[in-house]
């Protein structure tokens, strides 16, 4: 038996009859298709899950706050500004925007990747 999406070929001569090789083909044939839906499901989980989450390096850094020199560094986008007291004041809104704008570029990208558009 041949699964025509996926080309699976299942072939069975295990019992007497014609009919139950026929059934037990059926049997593995929905087992495998079962069974590789299942791991692309798991390896698109993982990839999305790797995606979210870093290797949790300290090295790994997102900003760095050097306050004698007036100095906020965002690692993610290689932003740097000079107007630490500004941010520390609550104004964050020039960090926000970069982020945003970053965010959105790559989300571009991988949509151009798979050929969404």
């Amino acid at each position: 038996i041949t699964h025509l999406p996926t080309g699976v070929v299942v072939e069975c001569q295990d019992g007497r009859s014609q009919h139950q090789n026929k059934a037990q083909a059926m049997r593995v044939l929905t087992a495998r298709i079962q069974d590789a839906q299942v791991r692309a499901q798991n390896a698109e989980t993982a990839a999305t899950r790797k995606s979210l989450v870093g290797s949790g390096d300290r090295s790994e850094r997102i900003r760095t706050y050097n306050y004698p020199q007036g100095r906020v560094t965002d690692h993610r986008i290689n932003l740097t500004l000079y107007k630490m007291d500004a941010i520390m004041d609550g104004d964050i809104s020039e960090l926000t925007h970069a982020l945003m704008a970053e965010h959105q570029a790559e989300q571009l990208a991988a949509m151009a990747d798979d050929g969404s558009f």
